[in-house]
């Protein structure tokens, strides 16, 4: 078996198998950590800054290993990029004749069974998701997996898309007539069989939870668990660890009531009417928050008598329905099936109605149409610690954000991972030559009235400057749509909001238009790929603290006040840090790339934990002056 180095020299396997191949000693490190944390069944964690090549150092390690290897993604774009790309190259390079599959959630696969429950209702459907319908079951018929993502035709968000996917509450699981045909069955197999697995975070976890209680077969037991952009997990393992119950989902249960009563139990009215009762209940108790979708703290809201009136209503409705149900069970292996789900819905109302739990943070969310309910546990340390502990195996956290303070505390602390090896490997980028970083002279305090002038003025001058090709990332949405239309009447290159269409559609237009602006927030902080002449600036508006006002944040920060700690030094500054490296990494994607960051808070000079920022970000050349990146801009097209 071939050794690392024989892998990763001049004149070793990959430079052989791929053309341009250039040995980065930063690369060659992390593959001799991933491979060592393998062999050992023991924890790394790595910080690999941009360029160091960090997808081939943990997948020759993986490939070469005797185990299975799970590999988790942030994000389902990445997963299919390391899946189709990736993978297939360091395979060849390795002439390795190990087994690969993908995996995706459920709400990817088609469901046979769910497609064939529409089959002649088309009463229950409005007329767009009839035409989606028939578009899915034209599809139906020649596809090999079963994947929607194939069915290029139906937008993201197609309204078709529940009816005809199952979730973890509707799947009837081996009771199901259509289990052998099942796509998600024979895709679970596929990996079962398989030596390299490629997941993504939210699959992961949503297994993870479930093995809590015995069920989760869907990531088979793997000897190494790889997880890229690791600083993404802390949160979206907190949500599976936690309970959340929807006035969605209740929705939904009773449509499922509907149509079973429709088509299989037509003498079980009783049936319809009380899952109709709990759905009215559930649309009155949306109805007593705002329009518009927003974030609240779920124990206050439980003081309110109106909330606490129809919470008490819905308990009622469903145990009514629970009742009714099982006077039907095992009439209809469907219907048995949604008795689970309603147990379940009680449960979890029963838990999140609780407002005197310790250790977890009650909250809610509002989308335009439904109100969901979270509780979440504000450390999941210890138990992510016994989860890695037992059985032993190889856990790899890797991202090219996982350090503050030049340490990985935070990440740990989060994680229960104190014990875990790290290693933190720089960039193999000439920053100093390929980069500047400006904070403007003369700022106005970020919440003053000023700023968005302020903000305007930079923006106008940094497009005229870059000529177009350029980011402008905000931290909220407010400042993002102000500035837009701002802009709108002062410039005349083409501008790309997020929200007005899907966030790839933006970015193909962005690189069709060598004039082009996108404009956006959170989602395009990370995952976000632009190389080249494509890209010469980036503008943030400010340093991107959480919100305050966020009520699972505010849970935690009173939790570490209760320990007599600091809040801001202990959690706000990290999170911020870590997310202004991720929009900083827009900027500088290829040794040859070159660009200017512009941060627009002066809090960057003048407050005492400025250095935790600037210290974390590349070390770029630094400059106050607007005219200097004007000129740095200009060299930028002159080469």
């Amino acid at each position: 078996m071939p050794s690392i180095n024989d892998v990763f020299s001049s004149d070793g396997l990959l430079a052989k198998a791929i053309n341009g191949f250039v040995p980065r000693q930063a690369q060659t490190d992390m593959a001799i950590g991933v491979k060592k944390a393998i062999d050992d069944s023991s924890s790394l964690i790595v910080e690999a800054g941009t360029g160091t090549g960090k997808t081939f150092a943990y997948l020759v390690p993986a490939l070469l290993s005797e185990g299975k290897a799970i590999v988790s993604t942030g994000t389902k774009n990445l997963q299919e990029q390391l899946f189709h790309r990736d993978l297939p190259i360091v395979k060849k390079a390795l002439k390795s004749r190990r087994k690969t599959a993908l995996l995706k959630g459920r709400a990817n696969y088609l469901c046979l069974h769910r497609m064939g429950q529409h089959g002649g209702n088309s009463t229950l459907v409005e007329k767009e998701v009839l035409g989606q319908l028939s578009e899915v079951r034209r599809w139906s018929t020649t596809t090999k997996t079963g994947d929607m993502g194939e069915l290029k035709t139906l937008p993201e968000d197609a309204k078709v898309l529940p009816l005809v996917t199952s979730t973890v509450d509707n799947c009837l699981g081996r009771d199901c007539p259509d289990y052998e045909e099942c796509y998600l069955v024979q895709a679970r197999r596929k990996a079962l069989d398989a030596d390299i697995i490629v997941v993504n975070h939210h699959l992961f976890f949503a297994d993870m939870a479930l093995k809590d209680t015995g069920f989760g077969e869907l990531i088979p037991e793997a000897d190494a668990i790889i997880f890229d952009e690791a600083h993404q997990i802390p949160d979206i393992a907190s949500d599976y660890f936690g309970e959340s119950l929807s006035t969605r989902q209740i929705s939904e249960l009773a449509k499922d009531i509907t149509l079973i009563v429709r088509t299989v139990l037509k003498d079980a009215g009783q049936l319809d009417k009380a899952a109709d009762k709990c759905k009215m209940i559930a649309a009155d108790l949306r109805l007593l928050f705002p329009e518009t979708p927003h974030r609240g703290n779920w124990a206050e809201a439980l003081q309110r008598d109106d909330v606490r009136d129809l919470i008490g209503r819905l308990s009622e409705a469903l145990g009514v329905l629970h009742d009714v149900c099982k006077l039907h069970v095992s009439r209809d292996k469907d219907l048995d099936n949604l008795y689970e789900r309603v147990v379940a819905a009680r449960e979890q109302l029963d838990a999140l109605s609780d407002d005197k739990q310790e250790n977890v943070s009650l909250w809610y969310e509002t989308t335009n149409r439904h109100l969901i309910m979270h509780l979440t546990p504000l450390s999941i340390a210890a138990k992510f610690r016994r989860f890695v502990s037992s059985p032993p195996r190889g856990w790899i956290f890797t991202s090219a954000t996982l350090m503050v303070n030049e340490g990985f505390e935070h990440f740990q602390r989060r994680m229960g991972l104190e014990d875990a090896a790290t290693l933190g490997l720089d960039s193999p980028f000439d920053y100093q030559q390929q980069a500047m970083l400006c904070v403007p002279r003369y700022l106005p305090e970020p919440n003053s009235p000023g700023m968005k002038k302020t903000l305007f003025d930079t923006a106008k001058r940094l497009i005229k400057a870059s000529r177009g090709r350029c980011f402008l990332l905000f931290t909220s949405h407010a400042m993002l749509r102000e500035i837009a239309a701002k802009l709108e009447d002062a410039i005349d290159n083409p501008l790309l909001v997020q929200g007005t269409t899907t966030k790839q559609a933006l970015l193909d237009a962005y690189l069709a238009d060598e004039k082009a602006v996108l404009m956006g927030t959170g989602a395009f902080w990370e995952g976000v790929d632009v190389r080249g002449s494509d890209l010469v600036c980036v503008m943030i508006d400010k340093l991107p603290f959480a919100s305050p006002d966020d009520p699972l944040l505010q849970a935690r920060m009173d939790d570490v006040k209760k320990r007599g700690a600091n809040p801001f030094a202990i959690i706000q500054i990290p999170q911020a840090v870590i997310t202004l490296k991720q929009g900083a990494g827009r900027l500088i994607r290829d040794p040859s790339d070159k660009g200017v960051l512009v941060i627009c808070d002066n809090r960057l000079v003048t407050k005492h934990y400025a250095q935790s920022f600037v210290g974390s970000l590349p070390d770029m050349r630094r400059t106050r002056s607007l005219d200097e990146v004007e000129a740095f801009l200009e060299t930028i097209d002159n080469e």
